[in-house]
């Protein structure tokens, strides 16, 4: 299991995807229809990490075993808001 650093550690990374995404689409090297693609991808991915960091801290709290702790499926993530 990945500890708390190793999965903001792919947070930061899935930012900057997010950022370079937007760059090379303001510089025409890539397309709208790839950027949104891509850029769903990541968005959804971000929410994985960030639904496994909240699930570690919460078992971390209540004095349960945080590597017990797994990432959700995305239409259960992404469910959420809806």
């Amino acid at each position: 299991m990945a500890s708390d650093q190793d999965i903001l550690k792919y947070v930061n990374e899935l930012v900057a995807e997010e950022r370079e995404l937007r760059d090379r689409l303001q510089h025409r090297e890539i397309d709208v229809s790839e950027e949104h693609t891509r850029l769903k991808s990541v968005e959804t991915q971000l929410d994985q990490c960030w639904d496994l960091l909240r699930q570690r801290r919460a078992l971390r709290d209540s004095g349960g075993d945080p590597d017990s702790a797994s990432v959700r499926p995305e239409d259960e993530v992404e469910g959420y808001l809806n």
